[in-house]
Parts: structure tokens; sequence; C-alpha cells
């Protein structure tokens, strides 16, 4: 940890921070916006919060694709609020970046430019209506296993953010469930449909969680920070052991013959992602990748008036607050 912001006038140098810092992680206590911090923790906690954010306003595109097709006023309501749960979790998170110095619209130029990214998930298409279900039992089951222990994360505001977006995050997964249980329960076509979008999506949830330990670069500095809780490989089991018996329930398989359990481990073994397509899919070569980008640039673009509409009402308002105090 030798990469340090300047120190503030009238302390003890950089030397005094960064121990205090240290010892302020290795209590397992919060740091906050206003303490001291190294600027590669600053830089890293940026990185991971404004991806996470990033996630939750594009992870809004696949689902959104079937509002205006759900097959009932019931299923249309409950997909309306599930992507409007994303789109609070987007802000939620952009705000808790913002505390690191950063501003929500440099964030949204980074990512409309390619400069930061997203969750690869969000670049595979929406096939069918299952697929709404299925991203709420696999997706959000696999954003829960990964995002849980991030509410002891050792940044405050990103700390606290999540334990709401957990919660909300944990009643979408229970929703996704319940709507391919009641597919499962209707015809052959729905069934065969439902086992359709898991084959589609199981390999694509277990790349959630990022590339092999021994791949990750950041992992260890990550975890030595006390931002993430759990390696990559760890987290990816606990999703497996979980799913499972899931599936089991629902009378669904995974397209995984190396799939079962071992007794000695007492856990399940299971095969490994094609790493190749997850590389080329964060490197920008999945099937929605331009799509998603170009939709959220338009999105971004078309807002401008609405932004600028608002800012000057702001200033307007500061402007006869300030003649009212003259």
């Amino acid at each position: 940890m030798t990469d340090t912001t300047t120190a503030p006038a009238g302390t003890g140098g950089e030397a005094d921070l960064l121990a205090g810092f240290e010892a302020t992680i290795s209590h397992n206590d919060r740091i906050e916006p206003r303490d001291w911090m190294p600027e590669g923790y600053r830089k890293t906690l940026i990185r991971q919060v404004a991806q996470h954010a990033h996630s939750e306003i594009i992870g809004m595109q696949p689902e959104g694709n079937w509002i205006g097709r759900a097959p009932s006023l019931r299923r249309k309501a409950i997909l309306l609020a599930k992507v409007q749960d994303e789109a609070g979790h987007g802000l939620y998170l952009y705000s808790a970046c913002e505390t690191l110095g950063v501003s929500r619209g440099q964030l949204t130029e980074m990512l409309i430019e390619g400069r930061q990214k997203y969750s690869s998930i969000f670049n595979y298409p929406t096939l069918s209506y299952a697929d709404v279900g299925t991203i709420g039992w696999l997706v959000d089951g696999a954003a829960i296993c990964n995002q849980v222990p991030l509410c002891r994360t050792s940044f405050g505001p990103y700390g606290r953010a999540m334990i709401r977006i957990c919660k909300e995050e944990s009643f979408h997964q229970r929703q996704g469930f319940e709507l391919l249980m009641t597919m499962m329960r209707g015809t052959d076509e729905q069934r065969a449909m439902v086992q359709e979008s898991v084959n589609r999506f199981w390999w694509p949830a277990l790349m959630m969680f990022g590339p092999p330990d021994d791949e990750s670069p950041n992992s260890a500095q990550s975890m030595a920070w006390g931002i993430k809780r759990n390696t990559n490989d760890d987290l990816r089991q606990r999703f497996v052991d979980m799913s499972v018996p899931q599936a089991k329930v629902l009378g669904v398989t995974f397209p995984d013959p190396e799939l079962r359990w071992n007794e000695e481990r007492q856990a399940h073994d299971f095969g490994q992602p094609d790493w190749d397509e997850f590389m080329q899919v964060v490197k920008g070569n999945g099937p929605c990748n331009t799509q998603r980008i170009a939709h959220r640039r338009a999105a971004h673009e078309d807002g401008a008036w609405v932004r600028e509409a608002a800012t000057a009402y702001a200033a307007q308002q500061t402007s006869v607050r300030e003649e009212g105090l003259a």
C-alpha cells in the first residue's frame, strides 16, 4: 500500500496516515469519504462501485425488452417494479461513487466511451419470456452471492448502499423463481422454454463472478483492503451449491456434464465456463455489447435537456435565496 494521496496540512505525514488507514482496515472498521485513503484504494473503489452502478443501469435493458410483451397485466406490473428497482440501485451506487470525488456525469461518459465496464451477463440477449424468470433466479441469485458480503465492505457508503440493494435483489430472486415455477407447472412448451433459457444463462451466470482466482489481477489487493470479502472462486462455488437444490425443486437441469456432488469436499464439482468467450465479451465483442452502449448513449443524449433544465432551475433558486438574504 505505497500509492497514497498527498497528506493534508498539519498532519504527521503520509506514513502516519497510512498506518492509521491500515489499522482501520485491520480492525474491520469503515473508511468514510472524509478519511484519508491511499490513492490506489480510491481508484479501486471507483472502478468497482462504478462497474456495479453501470451494471444496474445497463441491466434494465434486457428485462425492459419484455415489459411491453408481458403475458398479463400482473406480470407487466411485476416487471416494471423490478426494472424500477434496478434504476434505484444504480442511483444509490452512483451516489456512493460520487463521495470519492468523481461525478455521475464523468462516470456515464467513461461508460459510453468504453473506459469503464459493466457485468458481462448483460451482453446476452433475452430471447423468450422465460428469460425474465431465469434472470431473476440465476442472475440475481449470483448477484446476491456476490453482494451480501459487500454489506461488510471497508468503504462506508458502499456497504450501507448494499444493505437495501441486497434486500431488494433477494426479492427479485424469489420473483424469478416463482415465475419459472409457474411456467414449469404449465404446458410442455412452457417447460421446454424454461429449460432452454436455463441452458443459455447457466454458463454466463457463472462468469459473473469474474475470472478464476489465479487469473484475477485485482482480487488480492481488494481483499487486503477489505473491499472484497471473498474470492471469485469461493463465491462461484457458493452459487453452484445454492442453485443445484433449487433446480431440483424447479425440475430443470444445468448443462454441465461434470456437475456432481463431492462427498469428501461436501460441495459440488462443476465444469469451467468458456473463459475465452468471457474475455471476448469483456472486450466488447459479446452478442449485445454494441446495442447496450448505443442505447445507453442515446438515452443520455436524449436526456440532456432535462439535466440542463434542472441545473438552470437550481441556479435560479440559489439566486433567489441569495437576493432574499441580501
